[in-house]
């Protein structure tokens, strides 16, 4: 790790560009792994399988990673903008790798108008890692972000399992009262300690007009896909559409909460 991560410091430009290759070569070896046979036979499901499983390796790893270095270095929490610890950097290179990955993934297959969401979440989340990647700045603030992750892992499983065609079964069920929580606790709740630590400390934060503006707008698509997900799963006149229907809204060419 030692002499890892001035190695990363030095070419971080270059160490995003490597792990976003190892992500590549993650996603070709998943799909060596078995797929439902309702998901082979669309072309976008299988597309979206494939990347969202990729997702979740990312979700899993970043999100407990983060959990982590908050746990031993508490001090990550309350010093977002110069606090950082070679693990927490080392962190924050992986997952812009992955980033940058699922970007040209979703371009390069040609699915960037379906997912234009999902691009544009990326365009800010690079920006913004880059940027602490390459000035030392705000790494903490980065760790603290990739909490969102521990929402995600559930955000993933749910999209799978509607993918599968087992939204009616119990693991379904289960996970999306799991989702919701770790949704209000996870996700809501790091952006609202992430707005109100660069609103707090806004008169003397490097390019906080910059992170002030991405925040914004980060929070209001989470806004939007928060009651996005709450009218999919809890709100009784969607399930009523279901029944009438005879299918459930499985559009899951929308963010992670149709």
């Amino acid at each position: 790790m030692d002499a890892l991560v001035p190695v990363l410091k030095r070419h971080p430009g270059k160490s995003v560009l490597v792990f976003s290759l190892i992500f590549k070569v993650i996603h070709r070896l998943l799909q060596r792994l078995p797929v439902p046979k309702v998901v082979k036979q669309d072309d976008f499901k299988s597309w979206k399988w494939k990347n969202l499983s990729v997702s979740m390796v990312h979700s899993l790893l970043t999100g407990s990673w983060a959990l982590t270095c908050v746990l031993v270095w508490p001090e990550t929490l309350s010093n977002l903008h110069s606090y950082h610890t070679p693990l927490s950097y080392l962190l924050v290179c992986v997952s812009t790798g992955y980033f940058v990955q699922d970007a040209g993934d979703i371009i390069l297959t040609g699915h960037a108008r379906q997912s234009w969401e999902f691009l544009l979440h990326h365009v800010l989340v690079i920006s913004c890692f880059l940027y602490a990647l390459f000035t030392e700045l705000y790494v903490a603030g980065a760790v603290v972000a990739l909490f969102v992750e521990v929402n995600s892992v559930t955000l993933h499983l749910r999209l799978l399992l509607k993918l599968a065609g087992a939204h009616s079964s119990s693991t379904y069920h289960i996970n999306k009262l799991v989702n919701i929580v770790t949704y209000m606790t996870f996700r809501l709740g790091t952006q609202f300690y992430l707005t109100w630590y660069i609103v707090h400390n806004y008169t003397w934060l490097d390019h906080g007009s910059y992170f002030l503006v991405a925040m914004m707008m980060m929070n209001v698509m989470i806004m939007i896909y928060c009651y996005r997900l709450l009218r999919a799963d809890f709100f009784s006149w969607n399930k009523r559409s279901v029944r009438q229907n005879g299918t459930p809204n499985n559009n899951s060419k929308k963010f992670p909460c149709d």
